[in-house]
């Protein structure tokens, strides 16, 4: 350390007048301490206050320049000397230096300004300020093309400076995909494919602009498609493999990029990957498998690129999926069936998975989670079997397939996500099927469950379905059973709330289960309609200006309806409904106007 001392003190002296080779015998020496111990050599530089010399000694003439960027590229790398070296003012002669045409000059600048801006908010901020950036990608864009080593580590120098210079901060990531980079790195990944380390430093460069959502339509409009598959196809490691990935999922989110990635044959290398791992115990072998298995499902949530991998359900990718069902690897049960229902989200594509024995699959893989319960793959299988039960055509089918059955064996589970899709899929089971909404509704363990999902609060998702599927038992099966089994469970109170919900469809399902109540076992209903304040309800709903035609007409229909229960036909009359129904009758609805005139007939009749 002595050497640097000495050497340090020269510099100070040197730095005054130009004799060069002394300066240049310093500099050396400041590059030997730096390689031997860098924290400790920088510590040094900082103390005896040299950084504030090196400006005068960045010049473009001199044959000492490239070392002592070189110099300033090494102190950066500690993080403590990046602020300072941005106030001893390097950044501006250091921005001066990238119009120079000298290779080594040019690369030392990159390097230095590229740890500069390494994780550090002053770096960028200066970097900015002297329009580093726009240089450094001019010269990307005129270099791109050149393949000589020299100039391909002037390339993964310049890429990695912009990717530091970037890296997690939004804006001067978008200025950067202002100013066109984009094309130029994938046309320089396609060019320079064979060289390992830029090649990486291209990928964590996209890595870090595809997560804008700005990017995406720049990457569309290039070949990143084929390029990256085809790097792909390359790879034998690991972590190259990891690195492809990590890119590939933030710009496989966009649609028009999902359709390119399927063209390029993406999906035969997931499958390849899948096929190679399955049976891996290497931790390397289940996160591949995992990445490669979450990959396929994003590239099928695309309506384009998930038709074009079905085929007709007769493709091979469709049917390598659905070998994944009965697979031993949870990890490729989940991801099967959530490709199951990502490719059940059209009605033919439905109706043929269903005629080929699709649900039988399905049902197995829930029937051995009942016990194995292992809630991700449960909330999968059950989603995919909500969706293949959309078509009218598919609900008799799935019925006699013994779908609600299994579905039913979930009854007692604890976690809102299954309990969620166990009542999307029961209730676009029985949706016009009576015999089964009979069956259901008058299940007394079923009717218990969905009361007390009614009271859920914590679980907004589970509360609305629970709601939905209490009324459409009602509503589907128009039964005296069924309408007995509701009060009994305590369920009506829960029905008159969801006429209040903010969602009109809600309150639209629970007003025609009401009626239906009222139509079928009025006096069995009168206690909990009292109880749960029904008649104001209604008054709210026809006074209320916003409420949908719809709305006010099953409300009437419902007034009528009650009318025949003496405590409920005393709370009519105490709220002078006929002000509010006869004010309807002028209703630029038809079917609402032409309904206020039979109630309010009714109304005065009954008076």
């Amino acid at each position: 350390m002595d050497n640097l001392s000495e050497a340090l003190e020269k510099l100070k002296l040197a730095s005054t007048d130009s004799a060069t080779d002394s300066v240049e015998s310093c500099l050396d020496c400041l590059l030997k301490a730096l390689a031997n111990n860098n924290t400790e050599a920088s510590v040094k530089i900082q103390e005896m206050g040299i950084l504030p010399l090196l400006p005068t000694l960045l010049n473009p003439q001199s044959s000492c320049t490239p070392k002592v960027a070189n110099i300033i590229a090494e102190v950066a790398k500690n993080e403590f000397m990046r602020s300072t070296c941005v106030e001893a003012g390097l950044i501006p002669p250091l921005i001066q230096l990238l119009n120079s045409t000298d290779q080594e000059v040019l690369l030392q600048t990159g390097r230095a300004l590229g740890n500069i801006c390494y994780d550090s908010h002053e770096g960028r901020s200066a970097v900015d300020l002297a329009g580093g950036a726009q240089i450094v990608a001019e010269h990307i864009k005129s270099l791109f093309q050149n393949t000589e080593p020299e100039n391909e580590k002037l390339l993964t120098v310049f890429c990695g400076m912009l990717m530091n210079y970037s890296n997690d901060n939004d804006s001067l990531q978008a200025q950067l995909i202002n100013m066109g980079v984009i094309p130029t790195l994938v046309k320089l990944l396609g060019i320079h494919s064979h060289n390992t380390a830029l090649t990486e430093m291209c990928l964590i460069a996209f890595g870090n602009l595809a997560e804008l959502e700005s990017s995406k339509e720049q990457f569309a409009s290039t070949n990143i498609a084929e390029e990256l598959v085809r790097l792909f196809q390359k790879q034998t490691e690991h972590e190259k493999k990891e690195m492809i990935f990590e890119v590939l999922a933030p710009l496989a989110e966009n649609d028009l990029i999902k359709l390119q990635l399927v063209e390029a044959g993406l999906v035969e290398c997931l499958l390849d990957v899948v096929a190679q791992t399955v049976d891996g115990e290497r931790e390397e072998d289940i996160a591949q498998l995992k990445t490669a298995s979450d990959l396929m499902v994003l590239l099928l949530l695309g309506d384009e690129s998930m038709q074009k991998l079905f085929e007709g359900g007769k493709g091979s990718v469709f049917q390598r999926v659905l070998s994944w069902i009965p697979s031993h690897n949870h990890q490729l049960q989940l991801a099967g069936a959530l490709a199951i229902a990502n490719f059940a989200r059209n009605d033919g594509n439905c109706i043929h998975m269903v005629d080929t024995g699709i649900v039988q699959k399905l049902l197995e893989l829930l029937d051995r989670h009942v016990e194995e319960g292992n809630v991700t793959v449960q909330h999968a299988a059950l989603s995919a079997l909500r969706n293949l039960a959309i078509p009218v055509v598919n609900k008799s089918k799935m019925l006699s397939a013994g779908v609600a059955d299994v579905v039913l064996k979930f009854l007692q589970s604890e976690m809102p996500p299954v309990q969620f899709k166990l009542l999307g899929t029961l209730r676009m089971l029985i949706d016009t099927q009576a015999e089964a909404a009979d069956q259901l509704g008058t299940n007394g363990k079923l009717v218990e469950r969905l009361v007390e999902w009614c009271e859920a609060k914590d679980h907004a998702g589970v509360m609305g379905e629970s709601n939905r599927l209490l009324s459409a038992l009602i509503r589907h099966s128009k039964s005296k059973e069924v309408v007995r089994s509701v009060i009994q469970g305590g369920g009506v109170k829960h029905l008159v709330t969801m006429a209040t919900s903010e969602h009109m469809i809600m309150q639209n399902e629970a007003l025609v289960a009401l009626g239906l109540i009222a139509a079928l076992d009025l006096v069995a209903a009168e206690k909990d309609f009292v109880g749960a304040n029904l008649v104001s309800v209604l008054h709210k709903l026809l006074s209320d200006e916003r409420s949908a035609p719809e709305i006010k007409y099953n409300s009437m229909i419902l007034i009528c309806a009650v009318m025949g229960s003496e405590p409920l036909h005393k709370e009519i009359q105490s709220l002078a409904f006929i002000d509010v129904v006869s004010k309807l009758r002028a209703h630029e609805n038809k079917t609402v106007s032409h309904q206020a005139s039979l109630t309010e007939q009714r109304l005065t009749a009954q008076s």
